[in-house]
């Protein structure tokens, strides 16, 4: 009787010791895209007009990153580096036009080395006029160029364009859904989403199209407060980039800087608030897919934009350069393996678009992409973590299809921020150089670049400009880019707005 209890006791400690030490079940992987959605367009970033209820009931139960941002505040670009953790001089996509480079692995793809059963659905903007199946993915459902808000021709898996009527938002929803339900014989997933909403040409469906109606949208105050920034910057309001211009079709006749017009922009702003409604809808009824198919806290739910955008700051529409309203963007995580759904936690600290892949990596048990300049924030949500980033290098580069931006290098840190414009001949800049105190100035309403009393602080910044562009291995002799031809008032060509 002894032998047999002793027996049965190492038998109990050796099945305690096995379960101490079997893999953990690896979570599966939601991720949400959106396009050039703003960092405040959200009910939990503490907007008052967008009521978004499910993205706010991730951050209620997640991570909410107050201080996210894209490195390169452009859709492919920003894009390849959410899929790579690198820089766009690394990664080499630079515009809206370049594939992923086929060199370079992608957390996606890691995810299907692991076994993770992977899928794509929605705008993928890498490759303007290429719907087919992209490495990485299982199962891969796109359309060329930036699709349609209503009656997308969808690519479905490689099988060719087909029509699919409907409101786009629900269309990719309904499809990834749909597969989300297929069989996926016991392996982990990865799902991504990638929304064409909030990109411009804004149109909400119906049941939305009248719900901001009510609602005044005056011009920013900083559109008017424009004398000591750089030229360039006044110019642009005359362009399609600027307040006085189309506003993506919104404005008939332009340009017009009358009072009056303002009634354009503020149809604008209502119409991009209105789609992202939808997009809300479509989180709640993702979540609730998860929750009927007890996925819920096994899955990491990740929500994201691809880069920001001006929406009359400066005067200026769209993104691409370096003021905050085009580089912050939100991100929130809602996954029990990273933080208890009952103690949400606020980041406050700089994360980017490079950050992503590690961290989802990270949580998944994956091993991690080689020689990235991104870093998991898996520590920092945790523990914390005393050396995180506090400065990262931002950059843009001139283009000949959309002539409203310069040649943008940029440092940001966690109380500063200095950009300047080379004109990409070696030579001196052209435009005035920026300078903002973001700690006391948030809006970025005062260039101190001229003020004598902040020379010292310019040169720190211009030291630090240096230094994290070599961290992120960039030079003054190879980092390349084109000549700066100027602020031009032509319309871009009418197949790639």
């Amino acid at each position: 009787m002894y032998t047999l209890i002793r027996l049965l006791c190492l038998a109990v400690m050796l099945s305690c010791s096995w379960s101490a030490t079997a893999a953990p079940k690896r979570p599966n992987v939601l991720f949400i895209l959106c396009d050039d959605i703003r960092w405040d367009a959200l009910g939990c970033a503490g907007n008052p007009y967008v009521k978004t209820p499910n993205i706010d009931r991730l951050a209620h139960e997640g991570v909410h990153f107050r201080n996210m941002f894209c490195t390169t505040s452009l859709c492919s670009p920003s894009r390849a580096s959410i899929l790579s953790g690198l820089y766009a001089h690394t990664h080499g996509v630079q515009n809206n036009f370049t594939e992923y480079p086929a060199n370079f692995t992608s957390f996606p793809m890691q995810l299907q080395k692991q076994g993770y059963d992977t899928a794509y659905f929605g705008k993928w903007h890498m490759g303007e006029n290429n719907d087919q199946p992209r490495p990485g993915f299982n199962w891969f459902v796109t359309h060329k160029g930036q699709g349609k808000y209503f009656d997308t021709e969808w690519n479905v898996n490689g099988a060719g364009s087909k029509l699919i009527p409907g409101y786009y938002t629900h269309i990719v929803t309904d499809l990834a859904t749909e597969w989300l339900n297929r069989d996926h014989t016991g392996k982990p997933w990865l799902l991504m989403i990638g929304h064409k909403a909030p990109h411009s040409f804004y149109f909400p469906e119906p049941k939305y199209s009248n719900t901001f109606d009510k609602v005044w949208i005056p011009y920013p105050e900083t559109a008017f407060h424009l004398d000591d920034k750089p030229a360039w910057i006044k110019e642009r309001r005359y362009t399609w980039h600027g307040i006085y211009g189309p506003l993506f079709e919104w404005r008939k006749k332009f340009p017009d800087d009358s009072p009056e017009a303002v009634k354009d922009f503020a149809a604008m702003t209502r119409a991009y608030w209105g789609t992202i409604l939808s997009v809300d809808d479509s989180v709640g009824k993702l979540f609730g897919e998860l929750q009927r198919r007890g996925e819920l806290d096994n899955t990491m739910i990740v929500f994201m934009g691809d880069n920001g955008l001006l929406n009359g700051e400066h005067g200026m529409v769209d993104k691409r350069t370096a003021h905050e309203a085009s580089l912050r963007i939100p991100l929130i995580v809602r996954y029990p393996g990273l933080v208890p759904t009952n103690k949400p936690r606020d980041i406050q600290q700089q994360a980017l678009t490079v950050d992503v892949a590690p961290s989802i990596l990270e949580l998944c048990g994956a091993p991690s992409l080689p020689g990235i300049h991104g870093k998991s924030w898996v520590k920092l949500v945790q523990r914390g973590d005393s050396s995180w980033r506090n400065a990262w290098l931002y950059h843009y580069n001139y283009e000949k299809q959309f002539p409203y931006t310069p040649n943008v290098r940029a440092v940001r840190t966690d109380s500063w921020k200095y950009i300047h414009y080379p004109h990409g001949d070696g030579q001196a800049d052209r435009h005035k150089a920026e300078l903002y105190n973001i700690e006391f100035d948030p809006e970025e309403r005062h260039n101190l670049i001229d003020n004598p009393k902040y020379t010292t602080e310019w040169k720190r910044m211009m030291g630090e400009l240096g230094r994290v562009m070599k961290e992120v291995g960039l030079t003054a002799a190879n980092d390349q880019m084109p000549l700066d031809e100027g602020i031009k008032k032509e319309l871009p060509d009418q197949k790639i707005r």
